[in-house]
C-alpha cells in the first residue's frame, strides 16, 4: 500500500507534470490567479488533513466503544447460569462444553479493532475532508469569473501540452516511456 493511497498524504503527480505546470502557471496566469489557486491548494489540503484527523479519532473512539461493550458482554455471559446438560426425549443425557474461555476478548482481537477501525476511519476521513476541500477549493475559485476563465484556459494548454510530450514519448519508444514519471 502506497502513501498515495491516503488523501492527507498525495503531493503531486510527478516531477515531469509538476516542472510542466509551473511553467504554464508562471506563463498563462496572473498572480493573482497563482494566489487564488495556491489558496484553493491549501483548502484542499487543510479538509483533507482535518478529515483524516477527525476520521481517524472517531474510528478510534468506536474502536474504544466496541472494545468496551465486547468486554462488558463477556461479563455478563461468565455470570449467568448456563446449562450444563441437554436430556433428550428418550431419556439419554449428553454433557455441554464451557465455551466461556473461547468468548473472552483478547489482546490480538483488541489489536486488530483498533487497527482497522482506526485505518477505516483514516481513509474514510481523509477522502471525505479531500471532496468537501474540492468543493470548496471550486467555490472559491468560481468568486471570480475573469480568473476562473483564465485559470481553466491555462489548465486546457497544460493538458495540451502534457499529453503531447507523453505521446513525443511513445512514438519515441525503447526505454524513455519507461524512464518517465508517466508509464503506462
Amino acid at each position: 500500500m502506497s502513501t498515495d493511497s491516503l488523501a492527507m498524504f498525495r503531493k503531486s503527480l510527478g516531477p515531469d507534470l509538476a516542472k510542466l505546470a509551473e511553467e504554464h502557471m508562471q506563463h498563462d496566469l496572473r498572480q493573482s490567479d497563482r494566489d487564488a489557486l495556491q489558496k484553493a491548494a491549501g483548502t484542499v489540503s487543510t479538509h483533507a488533513t482535518v478529515g483524516s484527523v477527525l476520521g481517524l479519532g472517531l474510528s478510534l473512539f468506536l474502536a474504544y466503544r466496541l472494545r468496551t461493550n465486547r468486554t462488558a458482554m463477556f461479563t455478563a455471559f461468565k455470570a449467568s447460569e448456563k446449562p450444563t446438560a441437554v436430556r433428550f426425549a428418550s431419556g439419554r443425557e449428553e454433557a455441554l462444553p464451557d465455551i466461556t474461555p473461547f468468548l473472552r476478548p483478547s489482546t490480538l482481537g483488541d489489536v486488530a479493532t483498533y487497527t482497522l477501525l482506526g485505518a477505516g476511519g483514516l481513509f474514510f476521513g481523509g477522502e471525505s475532508g479531500l471532496l468537501t476541500g474540492t468543493f470548496r477549493a471550486r467555490s472559491q475559485i468560481n468568486v471570480d469569473r475573469d480568473s476562473r476563465e483564465r485559470i481553466q484556459t491555462a489548465f486546457r494548454k497544460f493538458q495540451a501540452d502534457a499529453l503531447r510530450t507523453q505521446a513525443n514519448l511513445l512514438d519515441a519508444g525503447g526505454n524513455k516511456a519507461s524512464e518517465s514519471s508517466w508509464g503506462l
